[in-house]
């Protein structure tokens, strides 16, 4: 195929997953553990170790490694490992130390420390705190980053998509992108979401970058977290609850959710809003409902949990669903297990379309890469079969959501 469009991928973190220790194939805690040890002999002395990809719901641990086992594999330098969703990550007792994390630490706003029964962190991170963490590891020089996104890009044109719509872009990626284009080397339209809080300091130097390859196409926020970090903000309690957050995590009150959406109504853009669970999806099309934006065309990304009763809300308030089915084959494990209640109501398509959400309008297709590969492929199959390859009918997720191969790649733009 050809002529598709990417409409979630955050390409300066695809091009450098790349150079970081590979743990989505890993099949145990053990695996993940041993892949990382090894990689650290190789670093010189004092250098972070990074990883991506991990599964943790997927090992037959159901866990991550404790912070003793995460010590022996790599005792003596800084590691940071990413949980496959980007909103969790396992730190060293080395890494705990460099961002200046210890048993007294309090939980950030919008973040939670794991700890063990006696108060002390285990090593993970989820949200905010995880972000916290990445902070303090150095950055890559701007070069680095130039190669990360022609990585990223020439990956993307090769699967056959000539546009790519980039969430929490970088408020220097405009320009780097125009760079690429002047000089022939941008393969595919982009259009970039920055974080609101950039969004208009961003948007007042749009003139020197913007063109028909590249455009400010809106802002971003998060109004919650992810199923696998059970952060994800939801209407019902999670099976198995994390302690204090039964129905996950709230990321953004009414109010500020609706200041965003003001935001880009007065900048003339759009919003797209990661909202995962269905009490996040709900927050969200209220926010709409209250602020009637005519210039902001607003977009609930994610969406991988939605009530019945909100379905029919997307095409009567005219908000875009970009949904990635791809992330159905990643979250079965924790699906069943956080989730059992609610299955009927994971990614319901064939009802979004039914209720008027037109394919490649209103309801949009992406990966998140590289929270999952970008290859269309993978979310064609998610979306018609709802589940994995080789894996008996019975155990699909919510079949009666079945779409037509057909609508799959309409919503991908194909044609």
């Amino acid at each position: 195929m050809s002529g598709l469009r990417e409409a979630h991928a955050h390409l300066v973190a695809h091009g450098r997953a790349a150079s970081m220790v590979q743990l989505a194939d890993a099949t145990s805690a053990v695996d993940a553990l041993e892949r990382l040890g090894d990689a650290a002999e190789a670093l010189a002395p004092g250098a972070w170790l990074l990883g991506t990809g991990a599964r943790p719901e997927s090992w037959p641990e159901r866990d991550w490694p404790t912070l003793a086992e995460i010590d022996a594999a790599v005792p003596d330098r800084p590691l940071l490992a990413w949980c496959f969703d980007y909103h969790a990550v396992l730190l060293n007792s080395a890494g705990l130390r460099a961002v200046g994390i210890g048993v007294s630490t309090p939980d950030p706003p919008g973040g939670v420390i794991v700890r063990d029964s006696t108060r002390r962190p285990t090593g993970v991170l989820l949200e905010s705190a995880a972000l916290r963490a990445w902070a303090a590891v150095p950055e890559p020089t701007l070069a680095e980053s130039r190669e990360h996104v022609e990585r990223a890009l020439s990956d993307l044109a090769s699967l056959g998509f000539d546009e790519v719509h980039d969430l929490k872009s970088q408020p220097w990626l405009g320009s780097m992108l125009a760079d690429l284009d002047r000089d022939g080397r941008l393969p595919l339209r982009v259009h970039l979401y920055p974080l609101v809080d950039d969004l208009p300091a961003v948007a007042a130097g749009r003139h020197a970058w913007e063109s028909d390859s590249v455009r400010l196409a809106g802002g971003k926020i998060f109004t919650d977290g992810t199923l696998n970090s059970r952060t994800a903000w939801m209407l019902h309690d999670f099976a198995e609850p994390r302690p204090v957050h039964p129905r996950g995590t709230p990321m953004m009150t009414a109010a500020e959710i609706d200041a965003a959406i003001v935001v880009c109504e007065g900048l003339g853009v759009g919003l797209a809003t990661h909202a995962i669970g269905d009490g996040a999806v709900r927050a969200v099309l209220d926010a709409v409902e209250r602020v009637r934006p005519r210039a902001c065309r607003v977009r609930v990304e994610h969406a991988e949990i939605v009530d019945g009763a909100d379905v029919p809300r997307f095409a009567r308030l005219g908000v875009v669903c970009s949904v990635q089915p791809c992330h159905l084959l990643a979250d079965i494990e924790a699906l069943r297990r956080f989730l059992p209640h609610r299955l009927d109501r994971v990614l319901p398509l064939r009802d979004l379309i039914d209720a008027g959400c037109e394919p490649g309008r209103l309801l949009l297709f992406g990966s998140d890469t590289p929270i999952v590969r970008p290859d269309p492929s993978d979310s064609i199959l998610a979306a018609t079969a709802r589940g994995r390859a080789g894996e008996p009918p019975e155990g699909a997720i919510a079949p009666e959501q079945a779409v037509s191969e057909a609508e799959a790649w309409a919503c991908f733009g194909a044609g």
